[in-house]
């Protein structure tokens, strides 16, 4: 998928263009197919402009009643043990056509790598320890062929890495396993940080 057909699927998006209605079934079919572990690996075999990484998404907090929660962690697959992105994602519906996923920081990250294998150990952390992304949340639809596409919205989501002033994430996510391009741009609108060809495409594993 090069980048003018993604940016064209994220045009359609924001015209409203695959909007389907959608309910608590579609939250938890969106749960599903994000939860699980991924890979890169194939993608950077056949393009070496791109790294082999390894994503872990695994629900903690099954007893809360306001959405889902997943816990996120990445990696570069030669140092698993290594993550450069820990997250906590909150997915939640907002209104009958829009799914979002909120993004929270830890404030201490170190001591959960690895907590993915187990995600019980999460019910013993403290909900005060995150602290939530304002502007970066993900705006979730879903079009006729049962995937799940969304993008962040405008320039809310702040980055200071690499000299960045903002950052954008656009997904395409189905059973397959996830498309992901985040970018990060500064002020004069160049990119500064990010794959430049196109997103990641990360293949869901076996069980």
């Amino acid at each position: 998928m090069n980048k003018l057909f993604f940016a064209g699927l994220l045009f359609s998006f924001s015209m409203n263009l695959y909007a389907q209605k959608l309910g608590n079934r579609d939250l938890n079919q969106l749960k599903s197919f994000l939860q699980g572990n991924f890979s890169s690996e194939q993608q950077s075999a056949t393009d070496t402009s791109f790294s082999a990484v390894s994503l872990h998404m695994k629900q903690v907090w099954p007893r809360r009643k306001d959405g889902y929660w997943l816990y996120v962690e990445q990696a570069m697959m030669q140092t698993p043990d290594k993550p450069y992105r820990q997250r906590m994602y909150h997915l939640y519906l907002q209104d009958d056509s829009t799914l979002v996923i909120q993004v929270f920081e830890f404030k201490d990250p170190a001591p959960l790598v690895g907590w993915w294998k187990e995600p019980k150990r999460f019910d013993s952390l403290k909900f005060f320890g995150l602290s939530s992304r304002p502007g970066c949340e993900v705006y979730i639809r879903k079009n006729k062929k049962g995937q799940f596409i969304g993008s962040t919205q405008g320039k809310d989501c702040s980055s200071v890495l690499r000299g960045a002033s903002y950052a954008t994430s656009e997904v395409i996510i189905d059973n397959a396993g996830i498309r992901s391009w985040d970018r990060g741009w500064n002020a004069d609108q160049q990119q500064v940080w990010g794959a430049v060809k196109g997103p990641y495409i990360f293949k869901k594993l076996p069980k």
